[in-house]
């Protein structure tokens, strides 16, 4: 076919152009090497102004299920952490990538939970038994008393005192609320009050007792004399007669007990004689215990003493651990002399691939300009073959070169600076192939309008350039305003850009976000090669 042929021929001027080897596969990788190199580890991070509080989190857990909590001890504090106000979350795997990262002044400390975290904090309690922790100490949480420890920078001594005092308020919200909740359920139980019991069991009943339980001793007499079986029980006991008898002096022996027990001598006597101990009976104590606590409950009103979380403690509204502002680390700065694997190379590499994409601009211009001096295009425009069959042989070795471009480029950014391809790799062909169509079409209409090299170069340069500085290719899209980010949109290569981030650095990446770029630059594409066959001049 004439179109094959036409496409075979100047496929095979693009690929013995020394100038657009250079140009379109040498460069980028140079410059990808080179910025790679000079860029610190913050490269391409977007200024995060919350406070970044790293974790290890080793901890196995309990033993056993237990009604509180549903989860690990760690997962608790983790949740109250990532609650907080302006606090970030970073998980590091392994105590030792802490140890290096602390080492290296990389972090000023990192919290760290020990295996047994859980069930040290399990075991905090104000009750005296065994096994009990008590964590408290001068300063606050006594993280060693938890299992738990805050691995620290000297040379980065103040951001380290602010993360251990966040540390220390979320641990106290979490511990306090625990042992006071435990505590609390103690208060009036059967063994409180036979601690009670047992206190007061050789202690005699002091005077003024014996005078204010004279009411209720003349009140028990009054009832006994009015219930009709005791009556009975007296009678059959003593007669009818002197049953009488007895029932009739009752009012005055109401009156000398009375007397006597109002009588400090007599109190006082009468007090050694009886044990407080012997007053606190079983059946009292049973009584006694629960209005005790539900009397403690009603004087402080505005606590939850048996709560075991910090915001039922207070009676304040729960806030639920947030994991949005978690993130998993991840060795940002690499590793080996190219840093092989830092994040800086998941945007460096897809910028300079996109942006060098456009670059082909200077390729198919030159090769335009070579055939208009060697009269090519007029033997063409000569030969039975219509302007739309002479564009398309024209567009598609194009189009091979550019995706020999980015199919290379994102090769060498794996092998050779250790990026990914992200979670859904399969995604980069069409938005590399969507990519090239845009780029070939602009390539196709700067060189239908160029008449020299020297035009070529200046239209194609600066348009390349200023298309770069606009999208964001060259510093990432990421840490340009919002407005700027939206008239860029203007570009395909911010459609790309914005495909490559999703794929390249998002965790799970929004499909429809790369689908609806790859339909835009097919769009600009089609555009870009519509001008060209309306402005191309075969003459």
């Amino acid at each position: 076919m004439p179109i094959l042929t036409i496409a075979a021929k100047d496929l095979r001027l693009l690929l013995r152009d020394a100038r657009s080897a250079v140009i379109l596969f040498a460069t980028p990788l140079l410059l990808i090497l080179v910025l790679g190199l000079a860029l610190g580890e913050g490269f391409g991070e977007k200024p995060d102004e919350r406070l970044r509080v790293s974790i290890v989190n080793l901890d196995r857990g309990l033993p056993e299920q237990v009604p509180f909590p549903e989860k690990p001890w760690s997962e608790v504090v983790i949740d109250d952490l990532s609650a907080t106000q302006d606090i970030r979350l970073e998980l590091i795997s392994d105590r030792a990538a802490a140890e290096n990262l602390i080492a290296k002044n990389r972090r000023a400390a990192v919290l760290v939970f020990e295996e047994d975290f859980s069930a040290r904090m399990h075991r905090c309690s104000f009750l005296n038994q065994g096994g009990a922790v008590n964590p408290f100490g001068r300063d606050g949480v006594r993280m060693d008393k938890l299992g738990a420890a805050l691995l620290r920078d000297p040379t980065q001594p103040v951001s380290a005192s602010v993360i251990e005092q966040v540390t220390q308020v979320t641990l106290l919200r979490v511990v306090i609320p625990w042992m006071i909740g435990k505590a609390f359920q103690r208060v009036g139980d059967q063994k409180f009050m036979e601690l009670v019991a047992e206190r007061l069991s050789t202690s005699t009943v002091p005077p003024k007792v014996i005078e204010e339980l004279d009411p209720v001793v003349l009140d028990v007499l009054d009832a006994l004399i009015a219930d009709e079986k005791f009556q009975k029980l007296m009678t059959d006991k003593f007669g009818r007669l002197p049953a009488q008898v007895i029932k009739g002096q009752m009012p005055g022996f109401r009156a000398v007990v009375d007397g006597a027990l109002k009588d400090p001598e007599i109190a006082s006597r009468v007090g050694k004689k009886v044990l407080f101990g012997k007053v606190l009976t079983p059946a009292v104590r049973k009584e006694i215990g629960p209005t005790v606590k539900a009397g403690v409950g009603d004087l402080f009103s505005d606590y939850n003493f048996e709560a075991s979380r910090w915001t039922d403690l207070v009676k304040s509204e729960a806030r639920e651990g947030n994991t949005a502002n978690r993130d998993e680390y991840r060795d940002a700065a690499g590793s080996g002399p190219l840093s092989r694997g830092a994040l800086r190379y998941q945007f460096l590499v897809p910028s300079y691939t996109v942006m060098f994409a456009f670059f082909l601009v200077l390729s198919v211009g030159w090769l335009f300009v070579a055939e208009r001096k060697h009269g090519t295009l007029v033997r063409l425009r000569a030969a039975p073959l219509t302007r739309g069959e002479i564009l398309l042989g024209k567009l598609l070795p194009c189009l091979v070169v550019s995706l020999l471009q980015g199919a290379f480029l994102l090769i060498a950014g794996r092998v050779i600076f250790g990026m990914t391809w992200g979670h859904r790799p399969e995604l980069l062909l069409p938005l590399v192939a969507s990519t090239s169509f845009a780029a070939v079409g602009l390539a196709v209409l700067v060189a239908s309008v160029a008449r020299t090299e020297t035009q070529v170069a200046v239209y194609g340069t600066l348009l390349v350039l200023v298309l770069g500085g606009v999208s964001g290719s060259l510093m990432p899209r990421e840490l340009m305003p919002e407005q700027m980010k939206t008239a860029s949109l203007v570009t395909p290569h911010a459609w790309a850009l914005d495909a490559y981030n999703q794929l390249l650095t998002v965790p799970e990446p929004n499909i429809t976000v790369v689908l609806t770029a790859c339909g835009v630059l097919c769009a600009f594409g089609a555009a870009f090669t519509a001008l060209a066959w309306w402005r191309m001049d075969l003459e």
